[in-house]
């Protein structure tokens, strides 16, 4: 009898044994690095057709597309990169006498759920204020989206020659040390260039 129950209390271990390893506690999720903690998953936010005017010094512009791939209506707020001292959000609005001014863009951009940003010369678009060294067509810009729930989607755009995108400033919008010469006056609002139009144009 001692040998008969022995032997069934083996039997019920080695039984245990594959059933202990199955219903072992679940892995941790995967998360996504590029999202901050309470944000939204940037793993669901992409860009498309991302592209830098091409400029010899002072500032220049950025252009192309931001999907938003989640369910959370976002904000963007900011922007960052090493190619230039600051990055401002702008949009580019009637300045009052018949004529299109440029200037920054109060409490960020809307990007809804679902829903695309475009960033285009004669609309919104992002500036690079204070370039360090001249940014020549063929080179590549690392920047850096924020948005209001502390999301961040990083990117690189190229850098391209184009015409267009020679932005007014509405008065009181243009900042210190803005060279009248540096390619961002004249700017004729009926050249309306989407983002993928001008990216082509190199």
């Amino acid at each position: 009898m001692r040998i008969s129950l022995t032997r069934r209390a083996a039997l019920l271990t080695a039984l245990s044994l594959p059933l202990a390893a199955c219903g072992g506690s679940d892995p941790a999720p995967a998360t996504d690095d590029g999202a901050s903690d309470g944000g939204a998953d940037a793993g669901a936010l992409t860009t498309t057709d991302m592209w830098i005017k091409a400029a010899e010094e002072g500032m220049t512009a950025g252009f192309g597309v931001i999907t938003n791939g989640t369910d959370q209506d976002l904000v963007l707020v900011g922007a960052r990169t090493d190619a230039a001292s600051e990055v401002q959000l702008h949009e580019t609005a009637e300045d009052g006498s018949g004529g299109m001014s440029m200037k920054e863009v109060e409490g960020g951009l809307d990007l809804p759920a679902g829903g695309e940003l475009l960033l285009e010369p004669g609309g919104h678009h992002l500036m690079l204020m204070g370039i360090p060294e001249p940014l020549q067509p063929g080179d590549a810009v690392e920047i850096t989206l924020e948005f209001e729930d502390g999301t961040e989607l990083a990117f690189t755009a190229d850098v391209k020659d184009f015409a267009g995108a020679q932005e007014n400033y509405a008065p009181g919008e243009e900042p210190d040390g803005h060279n009248e010469h540096d390619g961002h006056d004249g700017h004729d609002e009926h050249e309306g260039h989407g983002a993928s139009d001008g990216g082509d144009d190199s």
